[in-house]
């Protein structure tokens, strides 16, 4: 199932140029470029406040957006360059690509973990230790997953969770080639804690060597 792309809504800018760019930030507004798709590049202006918001968020470079603008058709799009200020550091200008449905991008698509209580190793009382809540896809512009499924289905403690061992969405694949860790399933820190002091106890009991034979 597709994953719900966020609304992005912009405004046409009318006029080009370096000064209708500097006009444009005056009024609180960043100046952008949307291009691509086999139509002709379409000026726009962002709300500062808008932009600025969602470059905290993160990832910004890597989001699918649905680009609004009053009279112009709903167009998927992904930014592809942000400049700017080279000494305030805040975004002076930004440029949208449009995408097809048949296009490929690198989405971060968030990991969701199913079947718990089927998993031996968390009823012992392990925990299960996330170490990517999100893994980034080569996904198709026209079929994003909305999520990727990891199945704990009979999983015991010290049990390790990667991408290869993870049915991925139809299409998708990772951008890192090698194999790599999404998940653990870790002995609770009481048990390790009891091991520990077994080892210790293990330790003292052997016998010293005083020279004797």
């Amino acid at each position: 199932m597709a994953g719900q792309v966020p609304d992005f809504e912009v405004t046409a800018r009318e006029n080009t140029g370096k000064g209708a760019a500097r006009q444009a930030r005056r009024d609180g507004l960043v100046p952008g470029v949307v291009y691509g798709g086999g139509e002709d590049p379409i000026a726009i202006n962002v709300p500062f406040n808008v932009l600025f918001k969602k470059l905290k968020a993160g990832r910004f470079l890597s989001t699918l957006f649905n680009l609004k603008m009053e009279g112009q058709e709903d167009v998927r799009v992904i930014c592809r360059n942000v400049q700017r200020d080279v000494v305030k550091d805040l975004p002076t200008h930004l440029d949208f690509m449009r995408l097809k449905r048949t296009s490929k991008i690198n989405l971060f698509i968030g990991v969701d973990f199913v079947n718990e209580d089927a998993a031996p190793g968390l009823k012992k009382g392990g925990i299960l230790t996330v170490v990517r809540p999100e893994v980034e896809l080569v996904v198709t512009a026209g079929d994003i997953p909305e999520t990727i499924t990891v199945d704990l289905t009979g999983l015991e403690i010290g049990d390790t969770i990667t991408i290869n061992s993870v049915d991925l969405p139809a299409g998708a694949k990772p951008t890192i080639d090698r194999d790599f860790v999404i998940a653990n399933i870790q002995a609770p820190s009481s048990l390790a804690a009891s091991d520990d002091d077994e080892e210790e106890v293990a330790a003292d009991e052997v016998p010293a060597d005083n020279g004797e034979e």
